[in-house]
C-alpha cells in the first residue's frame, strides 16, 4: 500500500512520478497487487499520477480506494470493525484495507475497485458459446440465475443454474413478458455496494447482489427482415426485460459487469481467472459502453420500424419523425478514411432488405477502402436503374463510362470505350453474372480496376480474376445479386452536417417516354428518344452540374461537377471527341442560358433532354429550332451534390 504524495529528491526536484512508476513496476515483477491511497484526489499531482501511471501496462494491478463510513467508535477494536464490515456483505467488501482516523474519531474502510463476481444472471437469445461461458463462471465459484430457453439449455447441458422465478419467489407469467422485471433482480443489479443505505435496503428486503449480467436481446432486426413478417410478430419480438437489465447493469458498471457480446466471454473469464474472480474496472467500463451502444441501436431500429409502420397505415403526423437515429453496426475498421490522415469504419444499417455494398459478399482482393466503398455504392446505384445487360464505370463517384448491350460483354466494352483513360483504376458494376469473356477482356491490354461488383461470377472467370498477376491480390471482387425492383423507396438518404444532418427521399424517379414533353418544332425520333432516356438515367448519377452525351445505349462523354453548366458541356464534348456528331444530350437541371445547348448543337448533337423551367427557356427552344434539332422537357430535376 502506497501513498503517492509528491516526493522531492535530495536536490529538491519533484520526482514522485519516476519514484512510484519504478515501485509499481517492481511490484509487478514480484507478482503483487498494489493498493494506492488516493485520498479524495484533491491533490493535482495525485490526479496526474492516476492518469499517467496507474493505467500503464507495465505496472502491477492497482486497487483504487473507495470510502465507506462505518458506524464504529474510534476506540473499537479491529476485530469489532471487521465484524461490522462483514455485516455489510463480504462478497462486495473484499479485498479491503482499513485504518483508524484517531483524530476524526471514526474508522474508514478502503474498498477495492475490483469486486468478485459471486452471482450472475444469464439470459440470451443468441446462445452461441453460452454453455462454455456458463461452465467457466461456475468454475470460478459463481452462482447462476437464468430464465426460459437459456435456463432449459443450461439445465440440459448439466450446468448448475437457478431459475429466476425461484430466486425472486414470483412466477414467470404472461407468456414470458414478465419474469425479470422484479426488485430482487434490478435491486441486485443497481445497488451501490459502497452506499450504506443501498446495502441496508438489500439486507432489509433480502436482495442478493448480482455482479454480472449476460444478456443479448430478442432478434428484432432479423424478425423484421423476414419476408411476410406481420406487425404482431414484430411487436412480440421487441425485448423489454433484456434492455432493462442491460441498462441497469451498464449504469452500475462500477460494481456489475454487463456482457452482451459472445466475443467477450473469453475476455471476462480470463480476467476473472487472473484477478481472483474479479473483472477489472477498465473492462467493465468498456463493456458498459458496448451495452449502451447495443440498446441505442436496438431502440433506433424499433423507432424506425414504428415510423414506417405508422406511415404505411396513414397514421404518422409527418413522414419525418421528431427524433431520428441511425442504427448502425460496425462491420470493419478501414485502413484509413477518404485520405490517409483520416480514420474510418464501415457500419451496416439494420432493418434493410435491399441488396447493397454494405451487405455484399467480398470474394477476394485487398481490403476495401473508404473511397472504394463510396464509388462502389454509386456504381451499384446506377446499375440498379437498368434491367438489361449493363455495365457502369465509375471514378471519384462519377460515371466516366456506361453502356447497355445485347450481352454483358458488349455492355462492358461499350462502357470502357466511353473514356478508357479514366476507366483505368475505376470501379465497375455489372447487372449480369461476370462471365469468362468479360474476365478475359478486363485482364487483357493495359486495363486495371480497383473493384468490381456483380450479381455473380462464372467459375472460370473468378479463377482468372483471382489468379492473374496484378489482379488476384489487388482487385476487390464483390457479389451482390440485385433486380431493379430491389430498390426500397421507404429508405432515406442522410447528409451529414457539422452539428446536424439532413434527411431526404431517395431520388428513384427517372422520366419515361410518357413524361417527356416535346417543346421544339421537331420531335425526337424513336432512336433519339431512347438514347435521351438512357442518357437521362446516367445523368441522374453524375455530380452537378451534370451533362451526359450518349449515342444509342452508350455514354460518349460526361461533364461533371462544374460550377457552370456550359463548362460541363465543354467537358462532355471534349471527352466524346469525334463521336459527338449525332449524339444526344441530357442535363440534370435546366439550362439557364442558350449558350450550353448552342455549344452542343454546333458540335453535332441532334437532341436535348432537360427538366425545363428557366426564365429563358424560350431562347433555348429558339436555338434548338434554329439547328433543326429536337428537345424535350421532363419536369424532373436531378441535382446531386
Amino acid at each position: 500500500m502506497v501513498n503517492p504524495h509528491p516526493h522531492f529528491d535530495d536536490k529538491g526536484t519533484l520526482d514522485w512520478q519516476t519514484r512510484y512508476a519504478e515501485a509499481l513496476a517492481a511490484a509487478k515483477a514480484q507478482g503483487k497487487l498494489v493498493f494506492i491511497e488516493l485520498g479524495r484526489l484533491q491533490c493535482s499531482q495525485c490526479k496526474t499520477l492516476v492518469q499517467n501511471i496507474v493505467t500503464r501496462p507495465d505496472i502491477a494491478p492497482v486497487l483504487q480506494q473507495h470510502y465507506i463510513a462505518l458506524a464504529a467508535d474510534a476506540d473499537d477494536s479491529e476485530d469489532e470493525v471487521i465484524d461490522l464490515a462483514g455485516n455489510l456483505d463480504d462478497a462486495y467488501m473484499l479485498p479491503f484495507v482499513m485504518f483508524q482516523h484517531r483524530q476524526k474519531a471514526r474508522w474508514t474502510l478502503l474498498m477495492s475497485t475490483l469486486h468478485p463476481v459471486r452471482r450472475a444472471l444469464v439470459s440470451v437469445s443468441d446462445k452461441a458459446g453460452i454453455e462454455d461461458f456458463a461452465r467457466g463462471l461456475v468454475a470460478c465459484g459463481v452462482q447462476l440465475l437464468s430464465t426460459g430457453g437459456t435456463y432449459a439449455a443450461l439445465k440440459k447441458a448439466g450446468v448448475p443454474v437457478t431459475e429466476v422465478s425461484e430466486h425472486t419467489g414470483f412466477p414467470e407469467m404472461m407468456d414470458g413478458r414478465v419474469k425479470t422485471l422484479h426488485p430482487k433482480i434490478h435491486g441486485g443489479i443497481l445497488a451501490l455496494r459502497d452506499d450504506a443505505g443501498h446495502v441496508g435496503s438489500m439486507k432489509e428486503h433480502a436482495i442478493a447482489g448480482i455482479d454480472l449480467v449476460c444478456v443479448n436481446l430478442y432478434p428484432f432486426e432479423a424478425t423484421i427482415a423476414k419476408a411476410g413478417c406481420t406487425r404482431e410478430h414484430a411487436i412480440e419480438n421487441i425485448d423489454i426485460g433484456g434492455p432493462s437489465m442491460v441498462r441497469s447493469a451498464a449504469k452500475n458498471h462500477r460494481f456489475v459487469a454487463i456482457v452482451t457480446d459472445p466475443a467477450d466471454y473469453a475476455v471476462v473469464l480470463d480476467e476473472m481467472a487472473q484477478h481472483n474472480g474479479c473483472v477489472t474496472e477498465a473492462t467493465k467500463r468498456r463493456l458498459a459502453g458496448k451495452a449502451f451502444a447495443l440498446t441505442a441501436r436496438y431502440d433506433a431500429l424499433i423507432a424506425e420500424w414504428m415510423q414506417k409502420d405508422l406511415a404505411t397505415a396513414g397514421l404518422a403526423e409527418s413522414k419525418w419523425p421528431a427524433s431520428y437515429a441511425l442504427a448502425g453496426r460496425k462491420v470493419s475498421e478501414l485502413r484509413y478514411g477518404e485520405n490517409p490522415h483520416q480514420t474510418a469504419a464501415l457500419y451496416v444499417l439494420g432493418g434493410r432488405n435491399e441488396p447493397s455494398i454494405a451487405s455484399a459478399e467480398v470474394l477476394g482482393g485487398k481490403q476495401l477502402s473508404y473511397n472504394n466503398l463510396v464509388d462502389l455504392d454509386a456504381a451499384l446505384a446506377l446499375a440498379k436503374e437498368f434491367d438489361e445487360p449493363f455495365v457502369a464505370v465509375l471514378k471519384h463517384n462519377n460515371p466516366c463510362g456506361a453502356a447497355a448491350g445485347g450481352t454483358i460483354l458488349e455492355a462492358l466494352s461499350g462502357a470502357w470505350d466511353g473514356d478508357p483513360v479514366s476507366a483505368f483504376g475505376s470501379v465497375l458494376a455489372f447487372t449480369r453474372v461476370l462471365d469468362m469473356a468479360c474476365a478475359e477482356y478486363l485482364v487483357s491490354g493495359n486495363r486495371f480496376v480497383e473493384a468490381i461488383v456483380a450479381p455473380g461470377y462464372d467459375e472460370e472467370a473468378l479463377k482468372l480474376l483471382t489468379e492473374k498477376p496484378k489482379w488476384g491480390k489487388n482487385v476487390r471482387l464483390l457479389v451482390c445479386p440485385f433486380p431493379q425492383t430491389a430498390r426500397d423507396a421507404r429508405d432515406v438518404e442522410v447528409k451529414k452536417l457539422v452539428g446536424g444532418f439532413l434527411l431526404q427521399d431517395r431520388d428513384l424517379m427517372a422520366a419515361g417516354e410518357g413524361e417527356c414533353k416535346v417543346v421544339s418544332k421537331r420531335a425526337p425520333g424513336s432512336e433519339e428518344l431512347a438514347a435521351l432516356l438512357f442518357a437521362n438515367k446516367v445523368c441522374k448519377h453524375v455530380k452537378s452540374n451534370a451533362i451526359v452525351l450518349a449515342k444509342g445505349t452508350r455514354v460518349l462523354g460526361v461533364g461533371a461537377g462544374q460550377m457552370s453548366r456550359v463548362d460541363s458541356v465543354h467537358m462532355a464534348i471534349r471527352k466524346a471527341g469525334d463521336a459527338v456528331k449525332g449524339a444526344v444530350v441530357a442535363s440534370d437541371a435546366f439550362f439557364p442560358f442558350a449558350d450550353g445547348p448552342e455549344l452542343a448543337l454546333k458540335a453535332g448533337c441532334t437532341a436535348i433532354l432537360q427538366p425545363g423551367g428557366s426564365l429563358r427557356d424560350a431562347e433555348t427552344i429558339a436555338a434548338v429550332d434554329a439547328h433543326q434539332a429536337a428537345m424535350v422537357f421532363t419536369g424532373l430535376r436531378h441535382f446531386r451534390h
